[in-house]
């Protein structure tokens, strides 16, 4: 990937951080720093669509900066901020909004999801892939690491663009590259289904001791007793420990599955020692950082004041092209 290609990715602070967070996009987060100029952000504008309690908001933004820290990002190889920290964002999302067919909207696969699974079918819940588009866009991103469920999102930050583009001057907005996530399958929760806070069958990153142990136990399997043979790639729990251990251990794993006298308990006091000794350095170093608050609300800050000048540079030429008059500067 070229050293100077954009990067851009956010995460909702709608509640704890499981597992499939970690597996399906943090992972790929902490790699990708290293990889190009990252800008990763807490979407609290989009938490707003399913979340009404500010006091809530708040402690969750915190523990996600503190869980990215804590898992390796490095805010002196990103930008690292939160999305409401810049304006310029929701006002290329209302111009962005104007060029976007309703019909455009009433394709998204995303929002019929999110309503059939209980969400209030709430404006900004419709609007959504309005204002990710503008995420991506005001940023000239280059790549955005989404998985196969945000890739109609992508398409229509990219159309959006064009839109733009078309009305208003042909190199307003860059128009970005996916790159579809398929480094892991989808992570199950201990119901089975796909691991979701919507659902309330994760299995948070940082949980410990006995609450910990109380959700890997929860982990649904059949009813096979313990003496016999079992298929590792038909078990959730297998599916789990997949994530979390070496060739080696995965292998020695379903042999015992296949071989029989190894029960469903026994496999998930494995999983309960892989997790808790994959985060065991993450864990120590999260704890230390909730002693120094301060230095969450500088990363913050000081992500915030780069994230801003970026979108700056590209919102400026566009309220020329557009006519919107503005008497002052950021």
């Amino acid at each position: 990937m070229n050293k100077q290609k954009t990067i851009l990715s956010g995460i909702q602070p709608s509640g704890k951080l499981h597992i499939g967070n970690y597996f399906g996009a943090m992972k790929q987060h902490i790699a990708m720093q290293e990889q190009g100029d990252a800008f990763y952000f807490l979407a609290n504008y989009h938490t707003l669509t399913s979340l009404s309690d500010g006091n809530l908001l708040q402690e969750n933004t915190r523990d996600v900066v503190l869980d990215y820290l804590a898992l390796g990002l490095d805010p002196d190889k990103c930008t690292f901020f939160a999305q409401s920290d810049v304006p310029q964002t929701t006002e290329l999302a209302w111009i962005l909004g104007t060029l976007t067919p309703v019909s455009l909207m009433e394709k998204g696969v995303a929002y019929k999801d999110k309503v059939a699974n209980g969400l209030s079918p709430n404006i900004g819940l419709f609007t959504y892939p309005i204002l990710q588009a503008a995420d991506i866009l005001i940023y000239h991103s280059d790549i955005v690491p989404v998985g196969e469920d945000q890739k109609q999102n992508i398409e229509i930050a990219r159309d959006l663009a064009g839109k733009l583009n078309r009305a208003f001057g042909d190199d307003l907005l860059k128009i970005p590259e996916e790159h579809i996530v398929k480094s892991v399958a989808t992570v199950p929760g201990v119901d089975g289904r796909k691991m979701s806070k919507s659902y309330g069958n994760t299995i948070d990153i940082f949980d410990e001791g006995k609450s910990l142990k109380k959700r890997v136990m929860s982990i649904q399997t059949d009813s096979k007793a313990l003496e016999d043979p079992k298929d590792p790639d038909l078990c959730n729990v297998y599916a789990l420990i997949k994530l979390f251990a070496d060739e080696n251990t995965r292998n020695e794993i379903a042999d015992k599955y296949r071989s029989g006298g190894y029960g469903y308990g026994h496999a998930k006091k494995e999983l309960l020692g892989l997790i808790t000794d994959y985060y065991a350095e993450a864990r120590l170093r999260r704890k230390e950082l909730e002693k120094n608050p301060s230095y969450i609300n500088d990363v913050l800050t000081e992500g915030g004041k780069k994230a801003r000048l970026r979108a700056e540079e590209v919102m400026e030429p566009i309220r020329e092209a557009t006519g919107l008059f503005r008497s002052f500067k950021y």
